[in-house]
C-alpha cells in the first residue's frame, strides 16, 4: 500500500519568481527529475490543462498523463497522475532571502490497483520504490537549486 505522503524540501537563495519560473516550465522537468525523460503540456498553464509524459527506470520506460490541479504563481504548483491518481506538488514559501521549496507526493486515497500491480511486478515492490521516489524527490530539488542559484 502506498505511503499516504512522501515529502521533501529544500531551502534555496532564490526569490520565487526565480524557482516557479523552474518549476512551472513541464518542458523542463527532465533536466530535474531522474525519473521523468519527458514532459509535454497541452495548452497553457492552468487548472485542468494535461500533459503527456514518459518516465523510464533503468531499462523500463512508460507513458503517463497528468492533470493540472492547482496554480498559484510563485506559491504552489499541483498535478494529478491519471494512472494512479496520486497528487504531486511543489509549495514555495519565503526563507529570508530566499524561497523554502516542498515538493509531495500525496497518495492518501491510496493509487489504482493497476498502479500497485505494477509497482510489486516491475518496480521492486512499493517500499523500494518509494524509497526510490524520495531520493529522486531529493535530487530533483537539489538540481533547481543549483539552476536557481546559478
Amino acid at each position: 500500500m502506498a505511503a499516504p505522503l512522501l515529502q521533501t524540501q529544500i531551502d534555496i537563495n532564490a526569490p520565487a519568481a526565480k524557482v516557479w519560473a523552474l518549476i512551472s516550465d513541464f518542458r523542463r522537468m527532465p533536466q530535474w527529475s531522474p525519473q521523468c525523460r519527458w514532459m509535454r503540456p497541452l495548452g497553457p498553464l492552468r487548472p485542468g490543462t494535461r500533459t503527456i509524459n514518459v518516465n523510464r527506470r533503468n531499462r523500463l520506460f512508460w507513458p503517463t498523463s497528468c492533470t493540472v490541479l492547482e496554480v498559484v504563481p510563485e506559491k504552489k504548483l499541483a498535478f494529478r497522475v491519471d494512472s494512479n491518481r496520486s497528487i504531486w506538488s511543489y509549495e514555495l514559501e519565503p526563507n529570508g532571502e530566499g524561497t523554502r521549496v516542498i515538493e509531495s507526493r500525496h497518495a492518501e486515497n491510496g493509487v489504482s490497483a493497476f498502479s500497485n500491480l505494477t509497482v510489486n511486478a516491475f518496480l521492486g515492490g512499493t517500499t523500494s520504490f518509494e524509497h526510490e521516489l524520495l531520493e529522486g524527490m531529493n535530487a530533483s530539488l537539489a538540481k533547481i537549486k543549483a539552476a536557481a542559484e546559478s
